[in-house]
């Protein structure tokens, strides 16, 4: 079991190069894409992903349990450059009741950086 990416993924296109980058220059063994349709139909990833469809409009349970049946066995590196604050929470709290442990990871100036 490797490292995975666990992106959230939103609509505001502005965030996407952020997560693009980081799907392209870092080893991850799998990367998993939490967004909408929308988000799928558009956004264009230099590497295959996996996605976690999740209907924002959905009520919290619905969208945390749809992240938590897809989190991925291994070391888990976590971005929320991207998305809404009820994806972030939910990815945040499907982490904390599956008892997973992970490192947020951003780019920066200075390279990637993992916390």
């Amino acid at each position: 079991m490797g490292k995975s990416l666990v992106a959230c993924l939103g609509v505001g296109k502005g965030t996407w190069g952020h997560v693009n980058r980081l799907i392209s220059q870092e080893s991850f063994d799998r990367v998993i894409l939490i967004s909408s349709e929308f988000g799928k139909e558009n956004f264009k990833p230099e590497k295959p992903v996996e996605w976690v469809f999740v209907n924002t409009r959905a009520g919290f349970e619905i969208i945390k349990d749809a992240i938590k049946n897809k989190l991925p066995d291994g070391e888990l590196a976590v971005s929320l450059v991207s998305g809404s604050g009820k994806e972030h929470m939910a990815l945040l709290v499907a982490l904390k009741e599956s008892s997973r442990e992970y490192q947020i990871v951003s780019l920066t100036g200075q390279g990637t950086k993992y916390y």
